[in-house]
């Protein structure tokens, strides 16, 4: 299991935060395993990510869970604000970083981005319907 989560954070610290561009601040976390508690911690300097394995630094926000709920919420399969609120993890810190945990983490499976919903539905709306019937003949005019 620590492998697939070496892989999110390294994949993490690569592949950049251009949705934190705004975001400056670090977050620890602390991932338990039966045998012992791994810590990773994510700095980030507006949307400059780096990461840090076994560093037990002060962080902005601490972050509490088991390996297997933060591989879940790494994938897309639990939402983090709905899971903190159901204590399924625990954060201590500034709260800004655990509404923040979302856009570090992959969207839902299932998920689409609002932007293409609204253009798939709007160019439905626009195409005619082939059972739509012809508009009546007329000399054009508006009356």
């Amino acid at each position: 299991m620590s492998e697939a989560v070496r892989d999110f954070f390294d994949s993490l610290a690569e592949g950049g935060g251009r949705m934190l561009r705004q975001v400056c601040g670090t977050v620890r976390f602390d991932l338990g395993y039966p045998d012992r508690v791994d810590h990773w911690l994510v700095s980030i300097d507006q949307g400059r990510i780096t990461v840090s394995r076994g560093d037990m630094t002060d962080a902005d926000t601490v972050i509490y869970t088991d390996a297997q709920f933060f591989l879940r919420m790494a994938h897309g399969e639990v939402k983090p604000l709905p899971a903190w609120l159901r204590n399924d993890f625990t954060a201590d810190g500034e709260f800004r970083f655990v509404v923040m945990l979302e856009r570090l983490f992959a969207p839902p499976p299932d998920a689409h981005h609002p932007r293409e919903v609204a253009a798939r539905a709007l160019a439905a709306y626009r195409r005619p319907s082939p059972d739509a019937a012809a508009p009546p003949a007329g000399d054009g005019e508006p009356r």
